[in-house]
């Protein structure tokens, strides 16, 4: 049993990161309109604003960074708005989010609202 449970997990993964590779095909982060992009594990998740042109990292937040121990959601949320406000102090108001392969559900659409509400546009 423990063969297919390690191979379903690999198939997951595999398949994450093939869809990951099709979506950076298409978004592309620039001085002027900046990548979101998210990282999920089991316990935190990660944003980072990116210049894909000079390849820097213009802003970034996660949940080790809140420190808080309300459910998964809410704490996306607080990553993402968070990290907006550090984009915003850096005079970034326009971003390009990437989803990295991760289903837009859950704790990457709370981490898209929560970036949305503190005032970033994508």
């Amino acid at each position: 049993m423990s063969i297919k449970l390690k191979n379903k997990t690999a198939a997951k993964v595999t398949k994450r990161l093939k869809s990951r590779a099709r979506i950076r095909k298409k978004v592309k982060g620039t001085e002027e309109r900046p990548r979101l992009t998210v990282f999920r594990s089991g316990r935190h998740i990660y944003a980072q604003v990116i210049d894909d042109v000079n390849g820097r990292t213009l802003a970034s937040s996660s949940t080790l960074a809140t420190k808080s121990k309300a459910n998964n959601i809410e704490v996306a949320k607080a990553v993402g708005e968070d990290v907006a406000k550090k984009a915003l102090s850096k005079d970034i108001k326009t971003v390009v989010f990437d989803r990295s392969g991760y289903v837009f559900h859950g704790r990457i659409k709370a981490l898209a609202d929560g970036a949305r509400e503190a005032g970033l546009n994508f």
